[in-house]
């Protein structure tokens, strides 16, 4: 589950597309994230379960739950013990979208969060700081929902390599600072517990990027099924796509953004009967965490 070397797979495409169209390191940033040293004082929350770093202090990258069939980490409405999965919603955009936005193209999905609240499917939304920023009241009502959690997917959602399919790139020195950019903006957006999870832009990282992030104390979330829902026109093609690839434990990368990713509101309501039907379980990220750290 704790990868040290650059990981990428065809879900890496969207952030070409999308710019053409846990334990604390023991040096600690000017800010850390936020949830991997203590709840919001509005909250009762405890602190979110993070990976221990890797070898030489690296970031840790987790990138699936246990494989087991049952487990004592319950769905917060109090389903049965179960295979554990989790669905994730990258909330993408780009520093410079802004005008698109401004002329009326749509990032963000409510319809999909108001099915996964009928659903009663807890998630994790990655979402960058640009996006809370366009859509602060969204961000708000996400990051207060107990249902979901909001997870850091950077600011502007520039690569963090230079090889990350098209994408621009952020400098090296620059990489901590937008990181912590998201999470002013989640601020700034009124989200009261964002968790210490990053997300890269376009899934590219190497060593040199895990040792630069190592002291903001984040656990790196990657993902082991590829949902194919960006771009995607036909939902029946990325059911399947899910239906075939999810495993106990697994982490589902899908998308929270209407204009880059039309079906998966679609999808989700197909899958997720199905995937109950088959002893599946709904949890967030950190659910998978705490159940990787904690695998009795």
């Amino acid at each position: 589950m704790i990868t040290l070397v650059r990981r990428a797979t065809a879900f890496c495409v969207l952030g070409a597309a999308l710019t053409a169209c846990g334990t604390t390191a023991a040096e600690v940033a000017p800010r850390p994230a936020p949830s991997a040293t203590a709840p919001s004082s509005s909250a009762s929350r405890t602190p979110a379960p993070t990976l221990a770093p890797g070898p030489a202090g690296l970031t840790p990258v987790f990138e699936h739950g246990p494989r087991t069939d049952g487990t004592t980490h319950g769905e917060q409405d109090g389903t049965r013990d179960g295979k554990l999965i989790a669905l994730t919603f990258d909330a993408d955009m780009t520093a410079d979208q802004g005008p698109r936005a401004a002329s009326g193209e749509r990032f963000d999905n409510p319809q999909l969060i108001a099915a996964l609240r009928k659903l009663k499917v807890p998630a994790t939304v990655f979402m960058t700081g640009r996006w809370a920023e366009e859509y602060p009241d969204e961000a708000r009502s996400i990051g207060r929902d107990r249902q979901f959690e909001i997870a850091n997917h950077s600011y502007s959602h520039y690569a963090y390599t230079d090889d990350c399919y098209g994408l621009p790139t952020v400098a090296e020195d620059d990489m901590r600072a937008d990181l912590e950019r998201a999470y002013t903006a989640f601020e700034k957006a009124g989200v009261p517990n964002p968790m210490p999870y990053f997300r890269f832009p376009g899934g590219c990282y190497d060593k040199a990027v895990l040792k630069e992030l190592s002291a903001t104390g984040v656990t790196a979330v990657q993902w082991d099924v590829v949902s194919g829902d960006a771009f995607a026109t036909d939902a029946d093609a990325v059911t399947r796509q899910v239906l075939d690839g999810v495993r106990p434990g697994s982490v589902v990368v899908m998308h929270c953004t209407r204009s880059a990713a039309p079906v998966t509101e679609e999808v989700v309501r197909a899958v997720v009967p199905e995937l109950r039907s088959r002893g599946y379980r709904f949890v967030k990220v950190s659910d998978l965490v705490g159940a990787a750290n904690n695998p009795g």
